[in-house]
């Protein structure tokens, strides 16, 4: 069986590495990874493949970072010819960014049946790109691999029932393995003078809050009275971030406390280990509320809602939204709140439990 493998963002490397390690264990598999370029800087993409151990991809189409509708065209327009000359028989994307749908996109107008991880997830906010982009995907699929149990009730409620399965979360997975590999190989604390469970870690990446100057500025604030009032804040700067802050001048603010410890997007391996060691996570990603469940660390989410609604339920995460006064709040707080363990993620075997479905068709 050849299986195209379609990859564009950072939190799709992640996934892409535990499930290509299990295909590699397997007999009659072959993985043809593509990687679209959404994501170009090295330490958000090439440097991922050597910390993880997986072959480099075989396509690289170089899209970039464009506005949605020219990147998705470009990545339909590259995936297209890639799954001609390739001709595999089943097309497997991830999450929910443009490359997921472009990819899942050029596969059904072939009639090359999709397996989408990570389905089934929902904000029930539509003004998110990211959301439209799950949609639209889980509508194509032929194979729907669900994390979690309200998941697959999601996909029931739109009428999607066939091919459907609770897997359980593949981020888990990654969790177990490169946690215990970031404590052998990452020297990130020692390099930023950083004692375990003394700063908070931050990241913001999502347009809802880089491009509305009222919400960056507020999260910003905010960051900068946790600094000066708590502990030190370390911030890893997404590109669009960093454009953002220093369009809209909020530079002088940041500069204002050097608790906010500004630093270049870090490697996958020493980005698990901040998490792992941080007292406490702010964050607008996805991807990063299941880490810091997934290593024992309070969350506070940067964003109106979420679509990892468990987390919120079993008390490890709280909604902030982009209010300074609420992320106070919360961060103060979420310390004290009662916490419990969340079965429905399953026991970090669901890499094993996708390769066997695939195996199967």
């Amino acid at each position: 069986m050849k299986i195209v493998t379609i990859v564009g963002a950072r939190p799709q490397f992640v996934k892409a590495a535990v499930i290509s390690c299990e295909m590699a264990r397997r007999g009659g598999l072959h993985e043809v990874l593509v990687h679209t370029g959404q994501h170009y800087d090295n330490n958000m993409s090439g440097v991922f493949f050597e910390e993880m151990n997986i072959p480099r991809p075989a396509h690289l189409l170089e899209v970039g970072s464009k506005s949605h509708g020219v990147m998705t065209g470009r990545m339909l327009e590259k995936v297209e010819g890639v799954l001609c000359v390739e001709k595999p028989d089943i097309v497997l994307v991830y999450g929910d960014t443009n490359s997921t749908l472009a990819g899942a996109l050029a596969a059904v107008k072939l009639h090359i049946p999709v397996a989408h991880i990570e389905a089934g997830l929902r904000s029930f906010n539509k003004r998110m790109p990211e959301e439209i982009n799950r949609v639209l995907t889980d509508n194509m699929s032929s194979l729907l691999f669900c994390p979690t149990g309200t998941a697959l009730e999601n996909l029931a409620n739109e009428g999607i029932i066939h091919g459907v399965h609770h897997v359980g979360d593949v981020m888990y997975d990654a969790a177990l393995t490169y946690g215990a590999l970031a404590e052998k190989k990452s020297t990130v604390l020692a390099n930023l003078d950083l004692e375990s469970k003394s700063y908070s870690l931050a990241t913001v990446h999502r347009a809802e809050n880089t491009d509305y100057p009222e919400r960056l500025e507020s999260i910003i604030a905010a960051f900068v009275e946790l600094a000066t009032s708590r502990s030190p804040l370390v911030l890893p700067l997404h590109p669009r971030t960093a454009a953002c802050i220093e369009r809209q001048g909020l530079g002088p603010l940041i500069a204002s406390n050097p608790g906010v410890r500004l630093v270049e997007p870090v490697s996958f391996l020493d980005m698990v280990m901040l998490e792992k060691h941080a007292k406490v996570i702010l964050t607008d990603s996805g991807g990063v509320q299941k880490e810091a469940y997934f290593h024992g660390v309070p969350c506070v989410t940067l964003r109106d809602e979420t679509e990892w609604v468990e987390t919120v339920d079993a008390g490890w995460n709280t909604i902030a939204s982009a209010d300074k006064t609420r992320i106070l709040a919360a961060e103060s707080n979420c310390h004290d709140k009662l916490k419990t363990a969340i079965d429905e993620y399953g026991q970090g075997h669901a890499a094993k439990v996708i390769v066997d479905l695939l195996i199967e068709q």
